[in-house]
């Protein structure tokens, strides 16, 4: 038999509900989604081959001559091949036959340029009336020199 040297008050307080959150499971919990993502981030990665359904859309007509206007390293602006002023930008393409206020034009710039620059001659392009402006890569341009190796 067991015999209790305490008070009937000690037999109370084992039993009392305890008001602490055990968090060991959440940690647990939390480690075994730490390493499902650990060892999936990686294989989410690798590309699959995969068949894709032919599209029933036509594709969009190519301009056949598209409009480039080029801003240089010596920050000049070339509308093709041929330089204007900054100031003659808007009336120089409003000037060009078959060349729209709707018409793409192809906005490039040399990767000396400053980013302030390159928005200058965009926004000037917008306050024309010119709103289709696309930006392009210059190594993505045809016949456009290939950026140096480093």
């Amino acid at each position: 038999m067991a015999v209790s040297l305490g008070s009937s008050d000690d037999l109370d307080d084992d039993f009392d509900e305890t008001h602490e959150i055990n968090v060991t499971p959440f940690i647990d919990v939390i480690l075994v989604l730490l390493i499902i993502f650990m060892v999936a981030a990686p294989l989410s990665t690798v590309d699959l081959p995969v068949s894709l359904p032919t599209s029933s859309a036509t594709p969009q007509k190519r301009p056949d001559k598209p409009t480039y206007v080029s801003i240089k390293s010596d920050l000049a602006v070339a509308i093709g091949e041929n330089q204007v002023k900054r100031v003659d930008l808007i009336k120089t393409l409003e000037t060009m036959p078959n060349l729209t206020k709707d018409s793409f034009i192809f906005l490039r710039a040399d990767r000396a340029v400053p980013y302030g620059e390159l928005m200058d001659v965009l926004e000037t392009l917008r306050a024309g009336g010119f709103q289709k402006i696309k930006l392009v890569a210059l190594e993505s341009l045809p016949g456009a020199p290939k950026p140096d190796a480093q």
